[in-house]
Parts: C-alpha cells; sequence; structure tokens
C-alpha cells in the first residue's frame, strides 16, 4: 500500500511546534497498517522537521535559542533581500533537515515514549507551510 497526502499547517510563530497530531490524524490508513514506513517532508526552505522531545517545553525553547547562537541574524549574509531573518532561516533549516522517517507498526508510529514530530519554524512572519505525508506499507 502507498498512501500520499499533503496537509497544510496554519501560520504558526517562530519556534519549534509538535505537529505529530496533525500528521497522525492526516492520515486514518495509518491505523490499518500492519509495518511500514512513514515519510514527511516540508515544502519549504525556511522551516525544518525534526524529531525530539515532546514532554518537557524548555527543550523546544532551548532549541531556538541554540539554532539563534548558530545561526545568528547579524552575521554578514549576502542573501539578505527578504529580512533579516531570511537566511538565517535557510542556515537553520540546512542544519535540522527537510524531512524525517518514522517506522509504523501495528497502526502507529513507533516513537520513542518522549518523542514527537516537529515543525521549526525560522522566520518571524512566516506563512502557511505545506506538508507531504508518504505512507509505505503492509496492511493489517
Amino acid at each position: 500500500m502507498w498512501i500520499q497526502r499533503e496537509i497544510q499547517l496554519p501560520t504558526l510563530s517562530r519556534g519549534f511546534h509538535l505537529v505529530t497530531r496533525q500528521v497522525v490524524e492526516a492520515l486514518p490508513e495509518l491505523a490499518r497498517t500492519r509495518v511500514g514506513l512513514l515519510h514527511v517532508f516540508i515544502r519549504h526552505t525556511s522551516a525544518s522537521l525534526t524529531i525530539n522531545e515532546n514532554a518537557d517545553p524548555d527543550v523546544p525553547a532551548d532549541l531556538e535559542r541554540a539554532l539563534n547562537a548558530t545561526a545568528p541574524e547579524d552575521f554578514p549574509y549576502v542573501h539578505t533581500v527578504e529580512g533579516p531573518d531570511d537566511m538565517p532561516a535557510h542556515v537553520k533549516s540546512v542544519l535540522i533537515g527537510s524531512s524525517v522517517s518514522l517506522p509504523v507498526g501495528n497502526g502507529k508510529l513507533m516513537l520513542g515514549t518522549w518523542q514527537g514530530i516537529y515543525l521549526a519554524e525560522h522566520r518571524d512572519h512566516a506563512t502557511r507551510r505545506t506538508l507531504v505525508l508518504t505512507l509505505q506499507g503492509e496492511a493489517a
């Protein structure tokens, strides 16, 4: 079985946002998948996807602070036409990545106890973001 679907997320503020629930809700076929793989891809270059701890709100806040220190807005970038947060957003996207792949087993994502899928929004004034979800697997 192969299923591919696009979902649009609402405009999100800068930072890390759990999107696990939206991804799972968009794929009711997941519940009927005995074994498989879910690939989640973001169709943008100034936001990214990652899997990280979903229990302590300090984790996404610290990740945001660390990325801001790694790719500061006051660095002498050449690409500046789209604003001071644009090029640092591209750098952060390169560091984190544009997709995640997750194993599926017995109708659910096989995430660890404290893991969740995060959309990392790197822009101050972002637009809605689109995710492409591709589920492949064997139905139960």
